[in-house]
């Protein structure tokens, strides 16, 4: 039960910081998810409605190199994954959309490998 209420709480806020946070051609969202076993981020141009590129841990490139991918480890290399597809699509600078996480462990390192990788937010 509490963890039912913990991602209520992490929707609300979600849903709250989306009011004003919107991806655009010029700047692209780089969004977040994040779940027990597995993370993931996609680039989103909200106006259009078009995922520009994503990265997983469940994704066949990535999922060879990392044994399990609920650590910051993972979290890292899929911000280097993501921040490499953005790169090579034209997309230097994103709006971070966190889905209500805090700054904290696999979202941090996930946004650090993204920002080594040559993403600007």
């Amino acid at each position: 039960m509490a963890n039912d209420s913990r991602n209520k709480r992490r929707l609300k806020r979600h849903l709250r910081i989306r009011k004003d946070l919107s991806g655009t051609p010029e700047k692209p969202r780089l969004c977040v998810f994040r779940s027990n076993k597995n993370i993931s981020a996609q680039i989103i141009d909200d106006i259009s409605k078009v995922t520009l590129c994503s990265a997983s841990t469940l994704d066949k490139d990535l999922a060879g190199s990392i044994k399990y991918g609920g650590n910051k480890e993972a979290a890292k290399s899929v911000g280097l994954a993501i921040g490499k597809k953005a790169i090579e699509k034209g997309i230097k600078d994103v709006a971070f959309d966190r889905s209500g996480y805090i700054y904290f462990g696999r979202v941090k390192e996930l946004a650090e490998g993204a920002r080594e990788a040559g993403l600007n937010f």
